[in-house]
């Protein structure tokens, strides 16, 4: 599996503007390690990091795109379907029962939801709203969209074993083919080596790895 070191900052120190202009931005590994098993790629690129504290995992994702769509035509989960967005999934182990998916767009609507295998989705599953922060920022270069997850729901899920998270890290793109009608592109940090997109699935997940607490941050 993929692995992503997620370096520790102090506590109560990173502040979530949606921009990712935090310093503290400097002390995350960068990920741009992302494509498209399935079709190529131009003038595009995504960049993911994150870093963790005692009471969270923060998380930054900026995309280079000139044509970005978003979807206000549909409801709900709906139109969230078939904007560009960015996702993250996390499961307990390798079997996905059960695992948990966050669906951002650029506005930054969220579609998050519980699954199992075989694409079973329960969407009255919601990430609990205190424990979740989400803003974004959106322009003619592309967007950002930043965010932070309690540990305790973390936790509460059963999300982190030994300071490790399996997790996926995907990304979709619409792209316009005709007037109305726009084509999805499946964006993956882990190539599942599946003939056709499927994020759903276990080999499409790698590993974050929360990283040792550093000695020049103490928490407070």
């Amino acid at each position: 599996m993929k692995e992503y070191v997620v370096n520790h900052i102090s506590s109560d120190q990173l502040s979530i503007t949606g921009k990712a202009d935090d310093p503290l931005w400097k002390m995350a590994h960068i990920l741009t390690d992302f494509g498209s098993p399935w079709r190529k790629l131009h003038n595009t690129t995504t960049e993911f990091r994150a870093l963790w504290d005692d009471e969270n995992l923060y998380f930054m994702f900026r995309v280079s795109d000139t044509s970005i769509h978003i979807d206000k035509k549909g409801i709900g989960n709906e139109s969230i379907n078939v904007s560009d967005r960015v996702e993250l999934f996390f499961r307990q182990d390798d079997s996905l029962t059960p695992y948990y998916c966050l669906e951002i767009d650029p506005t930054p609507r969220i579609m998050d939801f519980k699954a199992l295998p075989k694409r079973v989705f329960d969407f009255n599953w919601k990430w609990p709203e205190s424990h979740l922060i989400v803003k974004s920022h959106c322009d003619t270069n592309g967007f950002i969209v930043e965010g932070s997850i309690s540990r305790v729901s973390l936790e509460k899920l059963n999300l982190i074993q030994n300071n490790k998270i399996e997790t996926g890290i995907f990304r979709a793109k619409y792209e316009k083919v005709d007037t109305s009608v726009y084509e999805s592109i499946w964006i993956s940090w882990v190539d599942p080596k599946t003939e056709t997109p499927n994020f759903h699935i276990a080999s499409s997940f790698g590993t974050l790895i929360l990283g040792d607490r550093n000695p020049n941050f103490p928490d407070k």
